[in-house]
């Protein structure tokens, strides 16, 4: 059998009744004349099928029904307040859940001071912070898998997505410590056409790998890769064993492995760049506050 449905009005009155046992007491604190109020509380007991209050001449008393109902009324009306407030802090960006996608070499540099920032701003925010590489990053946005994404030089053609520049910087020769190279406070690329290259695997982040591939290409020749890897940090520890060098986003420099060297790029006009990604269509105030942080970081000292 189907379960009567108790209207939430009804329910308000018959607490505030049960609270102040008296008809003209009650209708005054919700506002309304003791006829309405009288109608409320009948239909309630309609739907119970059950008397909830004895009229006295000086009041009302709960019946034993009524006495029933009142913890679960209150229950409800509680459960109710606290989903209209938590409806109302999802709705305004102040709660919920922010699903962040980010490249592990941007936790050196712009993603702890973005992360507290946003935490400072919005402390009722749960953060979900994904370590993934640029590829990734771009399905799982396409399939809303995240919300936002930090990455590395971002494509030209995703129309579905929209990025923001938070970070360009250069590019540095990653060099085994005891290469004659790392002898010197910087390096032209061309001198690096002869070594075999650590990178990462094209099919994690195509625009990051073309780009330095590129740089080669305008340095006069085509890198040789002999190994990939897919964290800067095995990269690094990979060089750092003699088995190659490599070029890097400049806040790699971080990374601090024994037997490893950065060397500055000349000319260092070749640099690399970081964005926030986020999907065109999303309007959820949590990537608004999210982009109003990457703002303020942009353009704070």
């Amino acid at each position: 059998m189907a379960r009567p449905e108790l209207p939430l009005p009804q329910l308000h009155a018959f607490v505030v009744l049960a609270e102040e046992l008296h008809f003209g007491r009650a209708a005054a604190r919700l506002g309304i004349a003791q006829p309405p109020l009288s109608q409320q509380i009948r239909r309630l007991e309609e739907k119970v099928g059950h008397p909830l209050l004895l009229r006295e001449p000086g009041g009302v008393t709960l019946t034993p029904a009524g006495r029933e109902l009142l913890p679960a009324a209150r229950r409800a009306l509680a459960d109710l307040a606290d989903g209209l407030a938590a409806a109302r802090a999802v709705g305004s960006g102040e709660a919920g859940r922010l699903r962040i996608g980010f490249s592990a070499s941007l936790a050196l540099t712009v993603l702890p001071g973005l992360l507290r920032t946003f935490r400072d701003r919005h402390p009722g925010v749960h953060l979900d912070v994904r370590e993934m590489t640029s590829a990734p990053q771009l399905a799982a946005l396409h399939d809303r898998g995240i919300d936002v994404g930090l990455l590395r030089e971002p494509p030209e053609d995703e129309p579905e997505l929209r990025f923001r520049t938070v970070l360009s910087e250069p590019f540095v020769a990653v060099l085994p410590a005891h290469h004659p190279l790392a002898a010197e406070r910087a390096v032209r690329l061309g001198q690096l056409a002869d070594e075999p290259f650590v990178l990462l695997p094209r099919e994690e982040g195509p625009q990051l790998y073309d780009r330095i591939t590129g740089l080669c290409t305008e340095a006069g020749f085509t890198p040789r890769i002999g190994q990939h890897a897919v964290e800067w940090q095995t990269v690094c520890a990979l060089v750092g064993a003699g088995l190659g060098v490599s070029l890097a986003p400049a806040g790699i420099r971080r990374i601090r492995l024994r037997g490893v060297a950065f060397r500055r790029i000349e000319p260092g006009t070749a640099r690399t760049r970081s964005a926030v990604a986020w999907r065109a269509d999303d309007r959820s105030p949590l990537v608004g506050h999210l982009l109003a942080a990457v703002s303020e970081g942009m353009s704070g000292p």
